[in-house]
């Protein structure tokens, strides 16, 4: 049982390995003794089997880099994002958060063969995801990159700042899939972090608002740290996690539960988000 997780050996790509989640995910798969090739728009000083350059917001960028790694790939961990609140273009936000990653995936799945497992980071501030399934059902349909692009830009009274629209993507797209993939033998899953010290915090904190980050870091009382959240990404991808797929995994120290047994005060968030919309 030394080797539980079954990272030994395998082949896995991490997206956004240069820092925050996608670095502490890759540190922890390469001390499991996984062969880790790393994907990032900055450059990786990580000791992996290999990196290279790829800019999720450009579909050929991320072909060669999949076509780079070649071979069989045993996981994908989709780690790549961007900060919303006007931080970046949100198109910018979109394709990197969703589009990208969604055409990373779909390159990916064909090298997995007839096993293998996908995990992606979404947010607690894609919490209203279920409040417009038909709209995102609708860019669930898109083809390719260009296909989704097209109907973001087409839509853009719902893409918003971006941010909570791409996390809200990857939250139905996970539920979506999970159901399509397991008959392939591929798990797809995604995880939902509380607010994280990695380096986007300052964009965060500029363009939310403090108070709004730090009531959405409730009832914990602090920030979670990249580690914590690695570990459950590296947890649902692993052999231990084989049959659990579809899953929108809270990692937020309790947030959620918070929210549904009223004990986690709201009205901060809905105060800013109101001052946003005005």
């Amino acid at each position: 049982m030394s080797d539980i997780l079954g990272y030994k050996g395998k082949r896995v790509i991490v997206s956004g390995c240069f820092s925050g989640m996608g670095e502490a995910t890759a540190k922890m798969l390469l001390d499991l003794g996984a062969e880790v090739h790393g994907f990032d728009y900055k450059d990786s000083s990580l000791p992996l089997a290999s990196f290279t350059n790829v800019d999720l917001r450009d579909p050929a960028s991320i072909e060669a880099g999949v076509a780079g790694v070649g071979g069989k790939i045993d996981c994908l961990f989709n780690c790549a994002g961007l900060p919303g609140g006007g931080a970046f273009p949100p198109i910018d936000t979109m394709k990197v958060n969703f589009i990208g990653t969604r055409h990373l995936t779909e390159q990916v799945i064909p090298l997995m063969g007839d096993k293998g497992s996908i995990i992606s980071i979404a947010s607690t501030g894609g919490l209203g995801w279920s409040q417009r399934i038909p709209v995102h059902m609708e860019l669930m349909m898109t083809q390719g990159f260009q296909g989704a692009l097209d109907w973001c830009e087409g839509h853009m009274d719902q893409v918003a700042e971006g941010y909570a629209f791409s996390k809200e993507a990857i939250i139905v797209w996970t539920q979506f899939m999970g159901a399509q993939l397991i008959k392939k033998g591929i798990r797809i899953n995604c995880s939902l972090p509380s607010p994280t010290q990695t380096p986007m915090m300052a964009s965060f904190h500029e363009h939310s608002g403090k108070d709004v980050v730090d009531a959405a870091a409730e009832p914990l009382g602090r920030y979670t740290t990249p580690e914590e959240q690695a570990g459950p990404l590296v947890l649902i991808n692993s052999d231990a996690a084989g049959v659990v797929n579809g899953i929108v995994l809270p990692v937020d120290g309790g947030f959620m539960g918070g929210i549904v047994t009223g004990q986690v005060d709201l009205s901060k968030m809905m105060a800013a988000g109101s001052k946003q919309d005005a």
